[in-house]
């Protein structure tokens, strides 16, 4: 069966100092360069999914920033795929669909950034467009997010996403099963 690794938004405005700083997101970053760098030993398929605003209230990655580019621990090498995009779910309005049916690929491994938006919507998408679905969960990171004036901690929403995908959508492993 062939696979993909896909690298889902990360990109610098994540990270400390970043426009949206997520927690995590350094150790996350870690984790998915160990992932990486396992695929490129493998010579498998790796797709880096960068995301561009293009909402004109967007206040992180912007067009031509430093916070938009992929963040250097997985910075893409010169045969790797890039794949832009400008929604929340990879496949939107995207060539990603086209180039995973081009090349015979039937599983998607997922790392990435938010867990809870970008990662969750891609792997649903792929999910109910046939694909088998694995998430790194520990190679993915997420934030705090606040409801009717209460807070849920990024520990609690990153466990939530990943507890619901793993009912259906996805297995969810860690990067020790990789390296």
């Amino acid at each position: 069966m062939k696979q993909v690794l896909l690298l889902i938004d990360i990109q610098n405005d994540y990270f400390p100092n970043g426009k949206m700083e997520l927690t995590n997101s350094i150790s996350a970053g870690e984790n998915a360069k160990k992932v990486l760098q396992k695929f490129r030993d493998n010579n498998d398929f790796i797709i880096h999914i960068q995301h561009i605003a293009t909402r004109p209230d967007a206040a992180f990655f912007l067009p031509d920033t430093y916070g938009s580019e992929i963040h250097p621990l997985v910075e893409p090498e010169n045969d790797e795929k890039i794949i832009i995009k400008h929604f929340p779910n990879s496949f939107q309005q995207t060539e990603l669909l086209e180039y995973l049916q081009k090349n015979n690929i039937q599983k998607l491994i997922i790392a990435g950034m938010m867990t809870h938006m970008c990662v969750e919507s891609t792997a649903r998408a792929a999910k109910d467009l046939g694909f088998i679905i694995e998430i790194v969960g520990d190679a993915c990171a997420t934030k705090d997010l606040e409801i009717n004036n209460r807070t849920v901690k990024a520990e609690d929403v990153q466990t939530a996403f990943l507890s619901a995908l793993s009912y259906y959508y996805s297995d969810i492993t860690e990067t020790s099963d990789y390296v």
